[in-house]
């Protein structure tokens, strides 16, 4: 378990104040020029020696993304976003940070932009989180009154403006490159790459964007030495990270601890353990709800982090983790899924405009026992069809989590689906085309 000492979100539960008189006795905006004067350089290799992963769900090294950049300011301007369009389901870290911890979070918006050469940052927050917007532009104003942020901006003698952009709650926004477009004010919807958008991306601009929590972590990162965080979980998988832990648990929570840290011991210590008991645990959707789903016997040693969790075919993604026990059922459950990525698909690629909606029906049908046994196949079919077949990682993140279902729950599907195709179960005749004929009471 995190001690104490590394806990970098002291103020998740809201136990102390969210204003910068009360961030800077936590250690927020403490020797802030200090940091910045050692230059850009030393920024990046701090960050990249930390071996900090982007919070997002990507898990992209952010040094690395951050060394992108053009060295040089050139006729077009550099920009910095903060990606705060928190609408994976089952995640809600981004927005404790914002109403709890927003000093970290403007902070690390001043250190980051110094870093890439930009003087403006867009943080764009999820239209829903209205209410986190208010409380975040409270702490700019307060930043700006204090210096802290602006002209010279905490005696740096760097300059930075950073502005909110609410977006009109479409998931499809959470992709980078369909959250330009919406700051651009167009229709919300991916964009080839290349170019990236490190290169072209903001107006056409070199682009940085960063998750909220990736950005809130760098400050404390750059105090305590990037070998203080990575020393913290394993190699390539380091430093802390907040899991939302909710579904059929005692004690839904979120909770910062350390990465590689064990899912039962996250699941029973921090959440209360699962409602019914462990024994009672169906399965376990271990980083929202675009990740694929694990089973009880996979959740007994499983370890939180990026690389553990792909080994095991899932991903750590936003670690929103969603407990499912044995009261539910698990067909409907990934049918309401697949119910939310057909709503939230853009409509921009055709494997995914179409096969979302297919994925959802045939769910439908085999919650209801009403498919044939060759659906079950053909629904991993369409689930090959539309993964890696798309602009964006939404293709993915649709078809995953039937994957998931299929790898796992295959037999649950095949015995509650048990028609055959070729002889109907009423008469036992076999299939006419013109079938519906003998149906009519008067054929």
């Amino acid at each position: 378990m995190l001690k104490d000492q590394d806990r970098i979100f002291k103020n998740l539960y809201n136990d102390m104040g969210a204003d910068v008189k009360s961030a800077q006795t936590r250690g927020d905006w403490v020797n802030t020029s200090d940091l910045i004067a050692k230059g850009r350089d030393w920024i990046i290799n701090e960050v990249k020696d930390s071996q900090l992963r982007g919070r997002g769900g990507a898990g992209f090294p952010t040094g690395l993304k951050w060394s992108f950049a053009p060295k040089e300011v050139g006729s077009r301007p550099h920009y910095l976003v903060i990606n705060a369009d928190e609408s994976e389901p089952g995640t809600c870290k981004d927005r404790d940070i914002l109403r709890f911890e927003p000093h970290k979070l403007i902070e690390g918006c001043l250190i980051a932009s110094y870093a890439v050469q930009a003087h403006v940052c867009y943080i764009y927050i999820r239209g829903e989180y209205f209410i986190e917007g208010q409380k975040l532009q409270a702490a700019i104003d307060e930043a700006y009154e204090k210096n802290l942020i602006g002209k010279n901006a905490s005696d740096t003698g760097w300059d930075l403006d950073i502005y909110i952009h609410y977006g009109a709650g479409a998931y499809i926004c959470g992709e980078e490159t369909a959250l330009l477009e919406s700051i651009e004010g167009k229709k919300g919807q991916p964009r080839l790459k290349p170019p990236f958008p490190a290169l072209i991306g903001l107006y056409g601009c070199p682009t940085i964007i960063n998750n909220v929590e990736t950005i809130a972590v760098v400050p404390t990162i750059l105090r305590r030495g990037g070998k203080w965080f990575s020393s913290l979980g394993r190699e390539k998988n380091t430093g802390t990270k907040i899991f939302c832990i909710s579904g059929n648990v005692n004690n839904p929570c979120n909770v910062e601890e350390e990465m590689n840290i064990p899912l039962k011991e996250l699941i029973e210590v921090h959440a209360g353990g699962v409602i019914g008991g462990w024994e009672n645990l169906q399965a376990v959707i271990p980083g929202g709800s675009s990740m694929p789903l694990l089973p009880k016997e996979k959740c007994e040693t499983l370890t939180m982090d990026f690389d553990s969790l792909m080994a095991e075919k899932s991903g750590l993604g936003t670690a929103g983790i969603v407990v499912i026990n044995k009261d539910q059922d698990i067909i409907k459950c990934m049918a309401r899924i697949a119910r939310f990525y057909k709503h939230e698909s853009c409509g921009q690629c055709t494997p995914c405009r179409e096969g979302s909606g297919w994925m959802w029906r045939m769910l439908e049908r085999m919650a209801k026992g009403e498919a044939t046994k060759d659906e079950v196949d053909m629904l991993g079919d369409v689930t090959n069809q539309i993964a890696g077949h798309t602009i964006c990682a939404f293709g993915e993140g649709s078809s995953w989590p039937v994957q998931g279902l299929l790898r796992h729950f295959k037999k649950e599907i095949e015995e509650r689906n048990n028609l055959d195709p070729i002889v109907q179960k009423k008469n036992n005749i076999p299939y006419l085309v013109d079938q519906h004929l003998l149906d009519k009471k008067n054929a």
